[in-house]
């Protein structure tokens, strides 16, 4: 790569182990398969794809042997899921669904016979993608939405670009919204094209298959490669999104713009439910961001239903010379909601559900990064995530010709389909404490461990903090492999040192933007240390020590908590300050 051109897209490797599948069953070679697939960010993104695989197996009320339907359930994560995370159903009473099939207009009614079809009474729903499994005549079929690839679904040459990459063998597919219309179109499509291997979706990716999980694990694989291939040739060409206008800033100057942006912001969004923040600056961001072109592709919005479902279909574009100024932050946050609300009355008709959050969810700023905004860290991050997805679509598809985004219309009944609210509607509700952030101090100790697992266990997140580093890291450790890597972040920290106080207070705004609680446990040390202490002057200078920490620590917290008023996290800290005497 050289100053004058784009950042290259990364190609996906074959992972395939034949001694690992020889082992294998067939179901077990479907998850080998999509294990493999959606532990590799080059082919799907969290939660993104599907795949499936037809089987022989005993009916379990006839005992004789019938086609079964695996495909993987709605919601579910190719990279993490287990087999019971795929529907399985009677292949032939799903083929007998297209007797009941009476045009586009009856689309959302299919999905209701879905359930009729279960095979061993598996609870697991099936997704709206199981027409494209049941109605193609394939053995494995695999779906996925890689980057590299929606690229060419999303760009304004993208069916000239896929024939040039793949000739006849790959076919394409103009837009149609996912779903039984899709599948009937797409079988004939087929049928009428033997010598396909894949078939790219316009604006949504591409669907191929094989005789086998290898087969089809290798053209899935072989494909994405060579499309990232071809980009990569053209993008070497010339900088991407017209060059870069704005220079990055340097890593911490970054990191301290955005703790300070991402809790005033936060403050600023209406609504019931607090926000936790996720930031990052990776290079494809700050490239874009950067770039002459940003203001424009940042406004087309992103394309891929994928994207748009977790990341809205347009983010919040900010003037990083204004960062600084509430006013312009509220007025812009502000109008980004009015924005959002035109957008829905525009596009809603009688039947639709109810407006959403209109917050914005990925905020940009040049020079600095991508800001992200949740109900919990998890969903900040893949919101982040994703749209850095939409960054790499945008692009890789400029290195073909022009990127487009999907039709607004198209857009809102994607975002509104009364299937995605269903699905949205069987997540489990809220923790108590989602959304909240504590700092915990003694945290690697009994006491502020346990604090900080209840915490954990009522859904908020933690900023832990001691004096003690190895305890620290082993207590970081723990709740990482108990509870996840977003949710609690280990910083070190000698509450009598008001610096130490305030780096830990900095540390849960880069991280989460922000809340900040804390527990005495220095002080709780200092107290020990008298009763045990073996003359008098030892215990006066103990106890002169143990007032001056207590009096200097709860200064500097209030004096931090009365920073943080504007964030909606200070309920913890002030109760427990009201608690100590502060």
């Amino acid at each position: 790569m050289t100053a004058n051109s784009a950042l290259p897209f990364s190609s996906p490797e074959n992972l395939w182990s034949d001694a690992h599948a020889a082992a294998l069953d067939p179901a077990a070679l479907l998850l080998y398969r999509s294990n493999l697939l959606g532990s590799d960010l080059t082919v799907t993104n969290f939660g993104g794809g599907n795949t499936s695989a037809k089987m022989r197996e005993g009916d379990p009320l006839t005992g004789e042997p019938v086609d079964v339907l695996y495909v993987k359930g709605s919601g579910g994560d190719l990279g993490s899921m287990k087999l019971d995370g795929f529907s399985t159903l009677y292949l032939d009473k799903l083929l007998q669904l297209q007797r009941l099939y009476h045009g586009v207009e009856h689309e959302d009614e299919m999905v209701g016979w879905l359930p009729h079809c279960t095979f061993n009474l598996n609870p697991r729903a099936a997704s709206i993608d199981t027409p494209l499994h049941m109605l193609l005549p394939f053995a494995h079929i695999d779906h996925v939405h890689p980057d590299a690839i929606i690229a060419l679904a999303a760009s304004s040459n993208g069916e000239s670009a896929t024939n040039a990459i793949y000739g006849d063998s790959v076919g394409w597919f103009g837009w149609r919204r996912p779903g039984f219309e899709l599948g009937m179109r797409l079988k004939e499509y087929v049928e009428s094209r033997p010598k396909l291997r894949g078939v790219m979706l316009a604006g949504h990716g591409i669907i191929c298959w094989g005789d086998t999980s290898k087969q089809c694990y290798d053209n899935t694989i072989d494909l994405i490669a060579r499309s990232a291939a071809y980009l990569n040739q053209r993008l070497a060409k010339a900088p991407a999104f017209g060059g870069k206008v704005v220079d990055p800033k340097a890593p911490q100057e970054r990191g301290r713009i955005a703790a300070s942006l991402m809790p005033r912001l936060r403050g600023m969004m209406v609504g019931d439910a607090p926000k936790i923040g996720y930031f990052t600056d990776d290079a494809e961001t700050l490239e874009f961001v950067g770039s002459r072109d940003f203001a424009a592709l940042a406004a087309m919005g992103t394309s891929c239903p994928d994207h748009f479902l977790r990341t809205k279909i347009a983010p919040l574009a900010l003037d990083p010379a204004r960062s600084d100024d509430d006013e312009y932050l509220r007025a812009a946050v502000d109008e980004y909601r009015q924005h959002y609300a035109r957008y829905y009355a525009r596009c809603a008709g009688p039947d639709d559900p109810a407006m959403r959050d209109a917050n914005p969810v990925v905020v940009l700023l040049p020079g600095v990064g991508r800001c992200a905004f949740a109900a919990d860290r998890t969903t900040a991050r893949l919101a982040g995530e994703f749209y850095g997805n939409a960054i790499n679509v945008m692009r890789e598809s400029s290195g073909v010709s022009t990127y487009r985004g999907l039709p607004e219309q198209e857009a809102f009944d994607i975002e509104y389909w009364l299937l995605e609210e269903a699905k949205l509607q069987r997540m489990p509700k809220p923790k108590t404490l989602a959304g909240k952030v504590a700092a915990i101090t003694g945290a690697a100790g009994g006491i502020g461990l346990a604090t900080a697992r209840r915490l954990l266990d009522e859904g908020a997140c933690v900023v832990l903090c001691d004096i003690d580093r190895e305890a620290l890291k082993t207590a970081e450790q723990e709740l990482h492999a108990r509870y996840g890597t977003d949710v609690a972040a280990g910083v070190w920290a000698d509450v009598a040192d008001e610096n130490a106080l305030r780096n830990a207070a900095q540390k849960a705004k880069e991280e989460f933007g922000i809340a900040f609680s804390s527990r005495r446990r220095r002080a709780k040390r200092r107290a020990m240390g008298i009763l045990n202490a073996k003359s008098k002057e030892q215990r006066v200078a103990l106890y002169r020590d143990l007032l001056k920490v207590t009096k200097d620590t709860m200064a500097q917290a209030s004096q931090v908590v009365e920073q943080l008023r504007t964030v909606k996290l200070g309920e913890v800290s002030q109760a427990l300050l009201a608690e100590h005497g502060a």
